[in-house]
């Protein structure tokens, strides 16, 4: 007759680590759920991607040719940058709408009765939205090559700069994810949808900010768009149009701390909405 051997502490300790949550590995298991939606319905995707042409087309053709860049160059190279730091700021109220309408429908409570750790659901969220806009961003570039924009700089400079655009993404999208956790109305998503243009607007996204009065650059330089803007220009050896201040030669490090702020801030606050949903 076999004796069974007895579980030891050990065997104990790694069968409670095998059924710890993994947050991040249940992130990508929900995130893989919010993508095959997109999948079946991707005409959200197609019609953001048509509308951020659009605007590419409209500024760089129609109204690029009585734009000056300080300090010289090309405006579709100034533009484009711009455009792809702008972009990671629309589409907030569609993640903002998607966490909303979980938790009315009560797919966030069917989560939260489930054995996993509470960041999983919004961290799935975020990978699915940045995987999105990883794919927009890369459909632009290809559109930006066929117009005419040029980056000048080696891979890595390249890499640094879509890493940074990315970086601005991952950071907004908590912030709308706080959103739609803690305003679950179409009041606030409409007022978010208002409050985009103004932000992604008063920026140096279309124009320069040394061409706007005093007061009204300084906040435009300030703006994380900008500075990501400012930055993507730089490092894909694009005009910047910036030839002096602290933002010609910082712009970089500015792109870096500012989607660092706002995750520190939103991140913890989309945690903590999220453990105090009610239905």
């Amino acid at each position: 007759m076999t004796a069974v051997t007895p579980p030891t502490p050990v065997a104990d300790l790694a069968l409670a680590r095998d059924r710890r949550p993994n947050a991040l590995r249940e992130g990508w298991l929900i995130a893989g759920r919010d993508m095959m939606h997109w999948i079946r319905e991707p005409w959200g995707i197609v019609f953001g991607l048509a509308f951020n042409i659009m605007l590419i087309l409209m500024f760089g053709f129609l109204f690029g040719g009585a734009i000056e860049i300080p300090g010289g160059g090309d405006y579709i190279d100034f533009l484009l940058p711009g455009m792809f730091a702008l972009t990671m700021l629309f589409g907030l109220e569609t993640t903002m709408t998607s966490m909303a309408e979980d938790a009315k429908r009560g797919i966030t409570d069917r989560f939260r009765s489930l054995p996993i750790a509470s960041a999983s659901v919004a961290l799935g969220r975020a990978i699915a939205d940045l995987a999105s806009s990883a794919l927009s961003l890369g459909v632009l570039m290809l559109g930006g090559l066929l117009i005419g924009w040029r980056p000048t700089t080696g891979p890595a400079e390249i890499a640094l700069g879509i890493a940074l655009l990315l970086w601005l993404r991952f950071s907004l999208l908590w912030l709308g994810i706080f959103l739609g956790l803690r305003f679950r109305s179409v009041g606030a998503t409409t007022a978010v949808q208002v409050l985009v243009w103004p932000i992604g607007f008063l920026s140096t996204v279309f124009v320069s900010a040394e061409t706007m009065p005093g007061w009204l650059g300084v906040i435009a330089e300030w703006n994380p768009v900008s500075a990501t803007a400012t930055a993507a220009r730089e490092l894909f050896g694009n005009p910047t149009g910036t030839t002096s201040g602290w933002f010609a030669e910082n712009a970089v490090l500015a792109a870096s701390v500012w989607p660092l702020v706002i995750t520190a801030v939103f991140l913890p606050l989309a945690g903590s909405a999220y453990r105090r949903l009610r239905r």
